[in-house]
């Protein structure tokens, strides 16, 4: 099962590779070292910006009905 699941991504990865006319290892690289990092940095700030807006509106007073 896990070969398998390898086999499908580095299938994508060479999939990828030809359309933007890079080798297998260069898109590797892209997607490894430079994309997930940058994905990764982007959804903590996400996370932390809705921890704030999150105590921000537990802190604010409810309106009365």
């Amino acid at each position: 099962m896990m070969d398998q699941i390898f086999n499908w991504c580095v299938n994508i990865l060479v999939y990828w590779a030809g359309i933007f006319g890079i080798t297998y290892k260069e898109i590797n690289v892209c997607v490894f070292v430079i994309i997930w990092p940058i994905l990764t940095i982007i959804l903590i700030g996400i996370i932390v910006m809705q921890r704030r807006m999150i105590s921000q509106l537990s802190r604010r007073p409810r309106e009365q009905p």
